[in-house]
């Protein structure tokens, strides 16, 4: 992870009490730029103190310390390290608007991604520490927003259409074994409205074929000015929505946009009526990659995305975009998370071990 020695830390804190600098990584310098909150991204609350605590996890195996490091070693592992969470819109032959992605585009991305070494997992795999990837290899978390019938759409066969989103995925997975063909969709109202199925259909596709669903408000307003019934209105819903038609509740949660106050985090993280909802993360709109799920500055309900994009001049994806981020962390690999291949371990140089979240210290394996 990027690093910055206490006084320059403390130095940046300062100038972002005061309006100075923009909010940056908490691991300090070693971004591509200085404006992180580029591309519409939502601007996080302070708030290493106001995320919620996290669960403490169950006992682990014994492992051999020795053998283990020995492992983490060979591979490289830094499971401290820095995770792209993609988030992706319209997927299209021909874009129509800006966030738009072409099916050109998001193929040879993500064929890029498979021979860098990534394995797709899912925003719920992601917030629970489920990143059981073989050694060597770097988690990303492939998002889209709003159900778009270019995510998912089948032909009469039954089968993903080829310019979707879906079939973009199967098609790379089957072209690199070890892509996993999974992905997150954060879903609003009538979700894949106008596909060859009903979006009811489309999701328990998706769901039994190890894609995760999530929620993203029925309506995709703007919460910053909502009260709190009309913040549980929007979720709830679409929460009823979700469980209706998968059977279960949704695990995590895309806010629309905006920035949020600490009451509005609260009122979305949890919630009863119109159906209940406890999302275990909440993931943001944009402009950095996330921190590990293991690391003491993780904070799951404020997670950043990365706008899924090209180094064009439109909203600084020259430095903050997908192209960039990605090209960023090929040129620091020691900044991104790298497995051990070992599910019972934490694993990382020794060097990293003041980053590690406290709760996880048995599973500890710095070498």
């Amino acid at each position: 992870m990027p690093h910055l020695d206490k006084l320059a830390a403390a130095l940046i804190v300062i100038a972002v009490v005061v309006g100075f600098v923009a909010p940056r990584d908490r691991h300090g310098g070693g971004s591509p730029g200085a404006n992180p909150a580029a591309g519409g991204a939502v601007h996080a609350a302070s708030s290493k103190a106001a995320a919620a605590p996290r669960k403490a996890q169950k006992k682990k195996a014994p492992f051999n310390m020795a053998k283990a490091a020995a492992a983490a070693r060979a591979a490289g592992a830094n499971e401290l390290g820095m995770v792209p969470i993609l988030m992706i819109h319209r997927v299209m032959a021909k874009p129509q608007v800006s966030l738009d992605r072409s099916t050109k585009e998001l193929y040879d991305e993500f064929t890029g991604l498979a021979k860098q070494g990534y394995v797709p997992i899912t925003a719920a795999e992601f917030v629970k520490g489920q990143i059981n990837i073989p050694a060597g290899r770097h988690p990303v978390v492939l998002t889209f927003d709003d159900g778009s019938i270019t995510h998912a759409d089948f032909d009469g066969s039954g089968n993903p259409k080829p310019d979707t989103a879906i079939g973009v995925i199967q098609r790379v997975a089957k072209e690199n074994p070890g892509f996993r063909p999974v992905a997150t969709f954060f879903v609003n109202r009538d979700p894949f409205y106008g596909g060859s199925k009903p979006g009811v259909e489309t999701m328990r596709w998706l769901v039994r074929n190890g894609y995760e669903i999530a929620n993203h408000t029925t309506n995709h307003k703007d919460m910053r000015k909502m009260s709190h019934d009309e913040v549980a209105k929007e979720i709830g819903t679409d929460e009823q929505m979700i469980e209706s038609a998968t059977g279960k509740p949704a695990t995590t949660f895309a806010f629309p946009f905006g920035s949020l106050s600490q009451a509005h985090l609260d009122w979305a993280q949890h919630g009863t009526k119109p159906a209940p909802w406890n999302f275990q993360g909440m993931f943001l709109a944009g402009w950095k990659p996330a921190d590990s799920p293991y690391a003491g500055s993780f904070d799951p309900r404020q997670i950043p995305r990365i706008r899924d994009k090209g180094k064009v001049k439109e909203d600084d994806c020259q430095r903050y975009c997908s192209t960039a981020w990605l090209e960023w962390l090929a040129k620091n690999p020691d900044k991104r998370y790298t497995s051990d291949g070992n599910p019972a371990t934490i694993a990382f140089p020794q060097d990293k071990m003041i980053y590690l979240y406290t709760r996880y210290k048995e599973w500890a394996c710095p070498y």
